[in-house]
């Protein structure tokens, strides 16, 4: 077989809970060897929201698939030594631990890189350096401090959490751009290096067109918003499509709460439009017939097309749409992508085999190689590989395995 893009890449893996587990999966994913390091109680995760006793959580197990777990408590010298060896025998190394854990454990970068000159050294981090840093970091914090929360939700309404969880795994993602950016630049330098990623850093970075927005604010209203007041910041704005073809969720039939289409109302698709709607004098009257008539009207607009809409089920407005090439989504419950059969043909929704649960439904990769395809296995129980990698791999013997256990080693 031919072999996966990171093979060969040992990932020494002291992440828990979303952001770090997330970016390990991915590299597990790509063909790492991905060790996940776990305190002899385990990762938190194992334990949270179960839905079945004794059982390790749908949380843990799809944070976790395709890697090895090994217990070790690191805060006894004899697991300081053997987490010394784990650094030596690894290309790469990740943690998401509060601010300055591993170097009060006595891992500092500058240990890190005595050990192992050639180790890519990831952390994932709430904030910054500056008044931030010491603040514990959760997936809507970040949300809040990045940009997303204050220009999320409707002009009268709170600030909103996006379903969407870009603190967490979104920083993931992020964190692996790093870390293979680092692993490419060390085949050129033969150095590793220390790679940093902050949860806010991230949301802000995917909140980046908010920004150019609050520039544009300073030269006068934001004509593609559908606010009629603005301020000094950028407005929420429900259901906008925040860029330069206007876009709204109209309602359909029956009237659920997911009944709904997302459509983009382009210059080329206004006349097809206003023919679906029953109103196709709009394409040639010079109130409606160009973009910069209807910019200030874009409320009246799409109440216009969710009068049609709303007469008909999600599924036909979104083929009468596409018949005439008219941008448009479908609102998809978690349930409908669950069940979406296309999402599971296409490697994204997959049913994995779990030694004690059974089977469970998990996000397949969604990075396509096509010489690195991913087969999705099952997170590992807790302490699973200890064997295979301290006898195995470090040499240690049956006896002094079987010593760090009951010594509370392992």
């Amino acid at each position: 077989m031919t072999p996966k893009a990171l093979e060969g890449i040992r990932v020494l893996d002291m992440t828990h809970v979303q952001s770090g587990p997330s970016a390990t999966q991915l590299l597990a994913w790509l063909g790492a060897d991905v060790v996940k390091l776990e305190a002899p109680t385990g990762d938190i995760t194992r334990k949270q929201l179960r839905d079945l006793p004794d059982v390790d959580s749908l949380y843990f197990t799809m944070l976790n698939c395709n890697k090895r777990s090994i217990t070790l408590n690191t805060k006894t010298e004899r697991g300081k030594e053997i987490l010394t060896e784990l650094i030596r025998r690894s290309d790469v190394m990740v943690e998401n631990f509060g601010p300055g854990a591993i170097d009060r454990m006595g891992f500092t970068w500058d240990r890190v890189r005595e050990i192992n000159p050639r180790i890519v050294y990831a952390s994932i981090k709430g904030f910054g350096d500056g008044p931030y840093t010491g603040f514990k970091a959760y997936e809507v914090v970040a949300q809040a401090m990045g940009g997303s929360m204050s220009t999320t939700g409707f002009e009268d309404g709170p600030p909103l959490a996006t379903g969407a969880q870009i603190g967490d795994s979104g920083t993931g993602v992020h964190a692996v751009a790093g870390i293979l950016a680092a692993l490419l630049q060390r085949e050129r330098t033969g150095r590793g290096q220390r790679v940093n990623v902050a949860m806010q850093h991230a949301v802000l970075n995917l909140c980046r067109v908010k920004l150019r927005d609050q520039q544009r604010l300073a030269h006068g209203p934001l004509a593609e918003y559908p606010n009629e007041d603005f301020g000094d910041e950028v407005p929420r704005s429900g259901n906008a499509s925040g860029g330069g073809q206007p876009g709204w969720a109209v309602k359909c039939a029956p009237g659920g709460p997911n009944d709904y289409v997302y459509v983009i109302v382009q210059p080329v698709g206004w006349k097809p439009l206003s023919e679906l709607i029953g109103r196709p004098e709009l394409a040639e009257d010079p109130e409606w017939a160009t973009p910069e008539a209807r910019l200030p009207q874009l409320n009246k607009m799409f109440q216009l097309i969710e009068e049609w809409s709303s007469t008909l089920p999600k599924w036909e407005v979104l083929e009468r749409l596409n018949a005439h090439n008219i941008p448009c989504g479908p609102i998809l419950s978690t349930k409908e992508i669950i069940e979406d059969r296309s999402l599971a043909d296409n490697g994204m929704v997959v049913t994995v085999p779990h030694p004690e649960r059974g089977e469970f439904v998990t996000v397949g990769s969604p990075l396509k190689l096509s010489d690195s395809p991913v087969d999705v296995r099952s997170s590992p129980l807790l302490g699973e590989h200890n064997e295979e990698v301290y006898v195995g791999e470090l040499g240690l013997g049956d006896e002094e395995l079987r010593l760090l256990k009951s010594n509370g080693v392992i």
